[in-house]
């Protein structure tokens, strides 16, 4: 008797789900470090929302295509600026013919200047074409970009897990019925749908959350589904339904910490594949609307700015992208892992 209640003193009491995955990803160093930097934008997000940073992204603070102060202005050659030769023996009225007026001008000129216009040469981190900070632009894009991201996996993920859930743990009419709407959701090219969706709603974060969400379901759906085909006959699930669990816990207490990680999986995929496709709709104008920035928006810009050699918006949007796109993937692959059920059994 007292072997065994000396035995049991040693036996660790059970932990929950998530307590013990969150022990697991604490002792992830990439892992937790990525939940910072994302951390971070989301935080910068906020910031950038509630007019914190960026709220002054629209003013024109330099001229335009404004070089990054590290590499000073541009030469008078960059500019179209032509330099005039100067000396005691040269007259500017045989180069111009207009020089003795240029004066006059000038002086008409000052009485109807009511501003300061002067504009600086250089920027942090340079200008766009018509002289606005692409630093502030890049964290201002950031919030578009990220909120439809975030908000369209989001929504997509949690249509494709609850319809995939009812589909695979009830099956017969159910799931005949659910079949046959994920059926006509796949039979049409996605692009088309994106189109379609695009016609009929008005341009704007919003719209572009709706038509992603309802258009990116699909995949989550049928991964979903096949794993409560898979887990609703196994032994512990057989267990809860002999004790007398319900539907609704079987389905959501038992089954779904089990396959949260799959959901996550896709979650963290199209996040970015959903940055991506803002991109395109933003580049093809069914995206942000006119009075917005984002980041495709900004990389549409970026086009014809690098062809004239303006490279530093290109840089600026690349590297906020890459940077949080990277940090969101390994910090999911973290939570995967500390979620995934064979792991669990290990311990």
């Amino acid at each position: 008797m007292n072997a065994a209640v000396s035995n049991a003193s040693f036996v660790r009491p059970s932990e929950g789900v998530w307590l013990a995955a969150w022990r697991r990803l604490k002792g992830d160093r990439v892992g937790i470090v990525s939940m910072l930097i994302v951390g971070l934008f989301l935080l910068l997000v906020l910031a950038a929302a509630t007019g914190l940073v960026a709220k002054d992204w629209q003013k024109e603070l330099g001229v335009p295509n404004a070089s990054p102060t590290f590499i000073g202005p541009a030469p008078p050659e960059a500019t179209g600026t032509i330099a005039v030769p100067t000396g005691p023996n040269v007259d500017l009225s045989d180069i111009d013919p207009l020089v003795p007026r240029y004066k006059e001008w000038a002086e008409r000129a000052a009485q109807y200047k009511t501003t300061d216009t002067a504009k600086a040469e250089t920027l942090p981190f340079g200008g766009d074409r018509l002289g606005r900070d692409v630093i502030a632009k890049a964290i201002k894009g950031a919030e578009v970009s990220i909120l439809v991201g975030l908000l369209a996996a989001l929504v997509a993920t949690i249509i494709g897990t609850v319809l995939g859930a009812l589909s695979g743990f009830f099956g017969g009419v159910v799931g005949d019925v659910l079949e046959w709407v994920y059926n006509v959701f796949t039979a049409i090219p996605s692009i088309l749908l994106v189109f379609a969706f695009a016609a009929i709603v008005q341009r704007g974060v919003g719209s572009v959350v709706l038509i992603l969400a309802l258009t990116g379901w699909t995949g989550i759906y049928r991964l979903i589904r096949g794993e409560f085909i898979k887990h609703s006959v196994r032994e512990y699930v057989r267990s809860a339904e002999a004790i007398g669990a319900s539907r609704t816990s079987r389905m959501f207490k038992h089954i779904l910490p089990n396959v949260s990680h799959v959901a996550l999986v896709q979650l963290s995929l199209h996040v970015v594949a959903f940055i991506k496709s803002e991109v395109i709709l933003s580049y093809l104008g069914l995206g942000v609307g006119v009075d917005q920035v984002s980041w495709g928006t900004m990389l549409a810009e970026a086009q014809s700015e690098l062809i004239l050699g303006y490279w530093w918006q290109l840089v600026a949007v690349t590297a906020c992208m890459a940077v949080f796109v990277t940090a969101f993937a390994l910090f999911t692959d973290a939570l995967r892992d500390a979620l995934d059920p064979k792991l669990r059994g290990l311990e």
